[in-house]
This record gives C-alpha cells, structure tokens and sequence, in this order.
C-alpha cells in the first residue's frame, strides 16, 4: 500500500508533466455535440506530425546508431508498459511479416508479459525489476539496441529497462512526450517529442500514442532501409505468408523489373519464392544459386549484389 506522502509526492510528480495537464477549455466538451468534439480532436493530432518534425535529428541519430548494430548482428528491443508497451509490441509484430525478420531480431516487451496486451496488469509498470528480468531473459548484451518507451517519460518500467541495458553496454533510446525526462536522462538517445496536454486529462493514448506510433514507425522501417530490406521504397524481403502478400509479391517483381508475368513466375520458382532473389535473376541475368550467393556476400543488400551481377 503506498503511504499517503508518497501518493502525494506522485500527484505532484504527475501534475508538473505535460502530457498529464488540464485544459480549462475544454472542461465542457461533454456538452459538445459529437461533430464539434471531432473538429476538436482532430485539430489536436494535426499538431502531432509537427511535434515529431522537430526531434529528426534525434531521431535519425538513434536509427543510425541502430542500424548500425543491428549490422552487426544486433537486436532491436522496445520495453515499455500500457499503451506505450503495446506499441512497441505491434511495431516489432510487424517486421517479420514487412521486411522477413527474424522474430528474435526485433522484440517487444510490454510490463506485465502478453496479458498485459489486452487487459491491464495491476503495478506492473512501477516495477523497475520486471524490466531488468525481461531483458536477462533476451540476454541484453552490448550488441543490442533497447528502446524505453513512456509517454510520461517517468515509467519506471521504462526507465529500468534503459538503465539496465546500457549497464549491460546495449545502446538505448529513450522515447517520451515530455521535456527533459527521467526516461531521457537514462538514455544514450533522448527524443521527447512534446504534442502538449490532452483531449482528456491524461489519457496518453491519444496524442501521446499518436506520437509514439510516428516515431516507432520510423525508427523499425529505416533502420530496415539502412539494412537493405528494401530496393528503392519496394518491400523485397517481404514474406509472402498470405494470398495478399502472394500477389503483392509478384507486383514487387514487376516494379522493379518491368518483366513479363511468366518471366516473374520463372523467377519465382528459381528462387523458392524469394522476391528479392527474383529481381536480382530477372536484372542481373544470373539463375537462382548465385543470386542467392551474391546476396549473401552483398549482407542482403540488392543494388550491391547488382552491381556485382553486371560486373
């Protein structure tokens, strides 16, 4: 049970924060009628696009530095609780299916384990320890980039998990929508991406989460360019595990190939099914070993193991 002065130490800690302020003007929304309060909303995430604009030096700093270990054989890892925690979870879900990652290679973590992406998980968050006991379960080492994300920016989940892999030598970045943070303070790279008070006094799901989302979506898909999971702004190392990824598998193809639909089917088969391997037969004139060979010595990147095709 927390005592009543550290309770009243914790509503003045969340008082002086942004993202956990009150507008005055917007004491009577609730008498809005719903298209009012939808211009209103609205008009608050338009401000969020520019909020991120103003960290990109930041953030292209933490992808660079990122992509970089991840080079190397790295892993990339989100830690954090709530909805910040799921975030992280959804962005890390969706590299293996995007770019054909392995699933050990960008990870999410969320205060609670899985439970805790659908209901909430009571005090998880203040736990500073159950960050530091997921992370020796991965084995953070020095090779791992780790990613606290808390739109508070005080998150002891968060922060723990920061403060623990850059104990252990990982790189960290610490993500945040409030100015000079905790989370901050803890990370090699800060970006505090500052969108303002909310719709609803507090809920960090809304521009908060908007935020987050904008730069989690940078953070994994130029980190992916930068690896070479892309030719030009095609997805080439997508994994073709549905009808829809099928077909958009062939279209990839034919983009970055112009080649005829049974020339496509060909390579395809050369290649077991491999797009990247595809265009490289289809562009390089090579069958589908040595595509395979020289993509493995080019580390995956397409144009280099075309330059080497053509000689």
């Amino acid at each position: 049970m927390t005592s009543p002065a550290a309770s009243a130490a914790l509503r003045a800690q969340l008082a002086s924060l942004t993202t956990e302020a009150f507008r005055p003007d917007l004491a009577e929304i609730d008498r809005l009628p719903t298209d009012a309060i939808a211009k209103i909303m609205n008009a608050e995430d338009a401000g969020v696009a520019a909020a991120v604009a103003e960290r990109l030096p930041e953030i292209a700093a933490a992808i660079d530095a990122t992509a970089a270990r991840m080079a190397r054989g790295g892993r990339l890892v989100y830690a954090g609780a709530g909805t910040a925690g799921r975030l992280g979870v959804l962005d890390a879900s969706e590299c293996p299916p995007t770019f054909n990652t392995d699933p050990a290679r960008v990870v999410g973590l969320v205060a609670g384990g899985p439970d805790a992406l659908v209901t909430a998980v009571e005090g998880a968050e203040d736990r500073a320890e159950l960050a530091a006991d997921d992370l020796d379960r991965l084995g953070i080492g020095a090779g791992d980039t780790v990613v606290g994300i808390s739109a508070s920016g005080r998150t002891p989940y968060a922060v723990g998990a920061v403060a623990h892999a850059r104990a252990a030598g990982a790189l960290t970045i610490g993500l945040s929508c409030n100015a000079r943070s905790a989370l901050g303070a803890a990370a090699e790279h800060p970006i505090e991406v500052v969108v303002g008070p909310e719709l609803l006094t507090g809920s960090t799901r809304l521009k908060a989460g908007t935020a987050q989302k904008l730069v989690l979506n940078m953070l994994s898909t130029i980190t992916m360019i930068r690896l070479g999971k892309t030719y030009g702004n095609l997805m080439v190392d997508v994994r073709a595990s549905n009808e829809k990824l099928h077909a958009r598998s062939r279209r990839i193809v034919a983009l970055a190939t112009g080649a005829a639909d049974a020339e496509i089917e060909q390579a395809l088969h050369a290649t077991d099914g491999e797009v990247k391997n595809a265009i490289l037969v289809l562009l390089g004139g090579v069958d589908g070993p040595t595509a395979a060979r020289l993509l493995q010595e080019s580390d995956g990147h397409l144009r280099a193991a075309l330059d080497t095709a053509r000689g």
